[in-house]
Parts: structure tokens; sequence; C-alpha cells
């Protein structure tokens, strides 16, 4: 039965497998798109056009993510710039414009109009110091509500800090290729960072390829099949690894054909955070570059009097070189087909 015209058109927009894999970036976007797809800190790398400037809404995110001696700094800073203009005002209004500024024993006066500023806008008081004049009292009134107003948004700011579920978690610098089980593995570690606990951490692990399909140069994206994607306790550290089998995507590769593929690495962690009783999340990626052949990690483990188990987190990025050729050669194993070993246990 020959097939009709609208059935053809059909089967032509009808989803492929690799449009399914594609993570949600879409299949114009895989194809298009060039460098990488997250930054290594997780963030998306990528920009909407259309939008506005959506200044508030970037400030926030920013006073949210960012560090908190940042975080501090900026808003000590912002009241001190905030007191130093309405002070300046208060100079350029006058002498006359503050009374009572003879009994507080300062000599300079805006360092008096400073001080006078800060009880105004902190509504703490002004002690002897009053305005005087209209032109003062209006300045008054504005820096009254002013004060506030900013003073209840930097609180809320550090409120939403400190009440806002967030892991913290280092990623190695870079992902190795290390001897694994007889064959060779695609690893990295990851830490948490924070004192709090978590469970149930879960990890997902693609890789985008661009490979030769029917002539055509396209970027796919593949699903690692990890030695362990998931843990109940992650006390200390964790080594993300995937076996290079037969059935890898990336069986047979050599560190130029990983550059040819311009391959990356995505990575998405989610795990029960204890302190909030909540779920978080965490990403990362490794481009090509980023992942080194002929190495494997370092001992992270530390000895303790106590004999508590301890790992030392500054060796979370330490590697020893192995004989060139040890994991940048395929190894048999994954050349053979049909034969895949089933890997256990924690690396």
């Amino acid at each position: 039965m020959t097939a009709t015209q609208p059935e053809l058109e059909t089967a032509a927009l009808a989803p492929t497998a690799a449009d399914k894999e594609d993570l949600g970036f879409g299949r114009v976007v895989a194809q298009k798109a060039r460098g990488r797809f997250l930054r290594r800190d997780g963030t998306p790398n990528s920009r909407k056009y259309g939008l506005g400037p959506q200044r508030a809404e970037r400030f926030y995110q920013q006073a949210l993510n960012a560090s908190w001696l940042p975080f501090l700094g900026y808003s000590i800073g912002a009241l001190l710039l905030l007191n130093g203009v309405f002070a300046l005002a208060y100079t350029g209004l006058g002498a006359g414009a503050i009374r009572g500024q003879d009994v507080v024993g300062i000599s300079d006066a805006f360092l008096r109009a400073f001080a006078f500023s800060v009880g105004t806008f902190t509504t703490t008081g002004t002690g002897p110091m009053y305005a005087y004049g209209s032109t003062a009292h209006w300045l008054v009134v504005f820096e009254s509500l002013a004060g506030p107003l900013t003073l209840g948004g930097i609180a809320g700011l550090l409120i939403a800090r400190l009440t806002r579920p967030r892991m913290r978690l280092r990623f190695s610098e870079s992902a190795v290729v290390a001897p694994y089980r007889g064959g060779r593995g695609l690893m990295f570690r990851v830490v948490n960072l924070q004192p709090g606990e978590l469970s149930d951490v879960q990890v997902r692990v693609n890789i985008a390829l661009f490979e030769d399909v029917k002539g055509k140069r396209e970027r796919r994206f593949h699903q690692l099949d990890l030695e362990r994607s998931t843990v109940e306790f992650f006390t200390l550290h964790w080594t993300v690894v995937h076996p290079i089998t037969a059935t890898s995507p990336l069986h047979g590769y050599t560190p130029e054909m990983l550059h040819a593929a311009e391959a990356e690495l995505l990575v998405l962690v989610n795990a029960h955070e204890e302190t909030f009783s909540t779920r978080v999340t965490a990403r990362s990626s490794y481009m090509w570059d980023e992942v080194r052949w002929d190495v494997k990690f370092s001992d992270i483990f530390v000895e303790t009097p106590d004999n508590v188990m301890a790992i030392d987190v500054e060796r979370l990025d330490r590697t020893d070189r192995l004989p060139e050729g040890s994991t940048s050669v395929p190894a048999p194993l994954e050349l053979l087909p049909g034969v895949v070993k089933e890997p256990k246990g924690k690396g």
C-alpha cells in the first residue's frame, strides 16, 4: 500500500529518538549552537532577547547567589553611600539647615550632617540635632520614608538567603579517563562543601557529541550508564564513574576523537537536603579539553587519630600520571562486541 501525502508529512514531522534525547535544548539549538551548553558553575550558557532589561529580577537573583562577603560588603557600601548623599544634601542647604550641631562634639560639617542622616535614615533618632526650614524638613520626610524601605529590602534579602535551601557541591577541576576493571572509565569527583547533610543523592550524566549520521554531521545526546547513579549517604565524596564498555557511546574513543566530536559532559545532581527537608539540585559540565587522559585520581582519604573516616578536600583535583597510552588507547574490552562487564560498588 502506498502512503498518502498527509501520512508522509505526518511521518516527517514525527519526533525521532534523537529529538527526544536533546535534554530540552531543541533540535535547532542542538545542531547550531557552538561552545558549551552549561558553564562550569552549572548556569546555562544562553541568553534571551525581547524580555527587556529585567534589572530588578537580575539584581534579586545576583543578591541571592552572591557569596556572603560581597553581599555584606555591597549592602554596607550602599547604606553608607545613600547616607553620604543625604549628608551632602543637608550640607548644601547651608549651616542653618540642621540646628543643635554645636552640642554633638563634631567639628566637621559633613560628619555632623552624616550623623544626622544616619539617625533619620534608620529612625533611631538624631539626638539634639533637628532640621530647620521647609526644605530641610521635606528632605527629612523623604529620607524617613526611603530609609525603612531600603533597610526592609536588605533585611528581606538577608532572610531569603538564610532560608533558601541550597547545596554547595564542588566538582573536580577535570574529568579523567582512568583504568577501570580491566578497561577504561570516565570519572569525575564531587564533594559537598556545606556542613548540612545530603541523602538520596542522584546523578545523571549525558554527553553531547557531533557524529556522522548518514553522511551528515549532527550533534547527538547520549545518557551515560553509571557504575552507580545514586547513593543514600553522601558524608564524604563521590567518584562518579561511567564504565567505557562495548555498549558505551564512548567505546573506542581517543582524545583526538573526543576533540573532533566537540564533546561536552553534562552533569545533573539532585539530593534531599536534610536541614530544610527539601530536594535541591546542582549542575556542571566538562568540555572535551577538560577531560584528562592517562591519569588517575589520587588518594583523597586521610588517617585520623580517632579512626574517623576523613578526606582532604584539597586533594579533590589531584591526579597521578600513568604511562602514556594507558587510557588514551582503547581497551580491548570495549572493542569486543557483546562483552559488557557489570560494575558494582562505589568508585
